[in-house]
């Protein structure tokens, strides 16, 4: 499979979305909710920029943070430790999202803080575990190979461990960001902003189109973002290692 093949594959679902989306849009046409909708431009365009604050924050806190633990985790002196203190982030990860969140409000008050601390815990446990898996699936013998070349344990982890497991760990990267972007409209109900004011403020008042004013644009930001890191993986990740770009 040639490389443009490659690229038009991993472009096409967003193409099928881009239909769908076209086909939603005609639908709020045909109802008049589109009307309903466009009334809250203005709330539309300032809440999108907290909400990407809230995501862009928390997210790559959770990425620097996810991928060092993650290498940490890999190392071979940790190697008793890793699967428990992979378990206990997913037993953190597993308390529902409000509860977290109710959690961060309990020790940082109201507002954005709580809400991005809440929003990086819950973002981290993908980022771990494929940073940790990636590395771990490294073939030993390019390890040996390195060391018979001379390399040091730093050189080998810059210089063959983390390019092989690039494409895993932006797998994990992908996964996390799509989470957090999706779960950012909850950090409303603690005062942090975003999204959700128009949701749930519309679910509250029964009123669908301040609803789908807020609905709409998360699930558009989340497909960017999800478009965005996808590009990234495909164009970064050297092409001996990513299958997308393998001939």
């Amino acid at each position: 499979m040639s490389a443009a093949t490659a690229s038009q594959r991993s472009v096409m679902p967003y193409a099928v979305l881009g239909l769908i989306a076209l086909a939603i849009v005609w639908a709020l046409i045909a109802t008049g909710l589109w009307t309903d909708i466009l009334r809250y431009r203005k709330d539309i365009v300032y809440l999108s920029k907290q909400h990407l604050v809230l995501v862009g924050i928390s997210g790559g806190l959770a990425i620097v943070a996810g991928v060092g633990i993650g290498i940490w985790l890999s190392r071979p002196w940790m190697t008793r430790y890793a699967e428990g203190t992979i378990q206990a982030v997913n037993m953190a990860t597993s308390i529902p999202t409000l509860g977290k969140l109710a959690l961060m409000m309990t020790f940082l008050g109201i507002g954005a803080l709580p809400a991005i601390v809440g929003l990086w815990v819950a973002t981290l446990l993908p980022i771990i575990r494929n940073t940790y898996a990636g590395i771990r699936a490294v073939p030993p013998h390019l390890i040996d190979a390195a060391q018979g070349m001379g390399m040091g344990p730093g050189e080998i982890l810059r210089r063959v461990e983390v390019p092989n497991a690039l494409f895993v760990i932006f797998a994990g990267v992908r996964t996390a960001m799509a989470v957090n972007v999706g779960t950012a409209p909850i950090a409303f109900l603690i005062g942090g902003g975003g999204l959700g004011e128009l949701i749930f403020t519309g679910i509250d008042l029964q009123e669908y189109g301040m609803m789908l004013a807020g609905a709409i644009p998360t699930a558009l930001l989340a497909v960017i973002v999800d478009f965005v890191f996808g590009q990234a993986q495909y164009w970064l990740v050297p092409r001996g290692v990513n299958p997308q770009r393998n001939s």
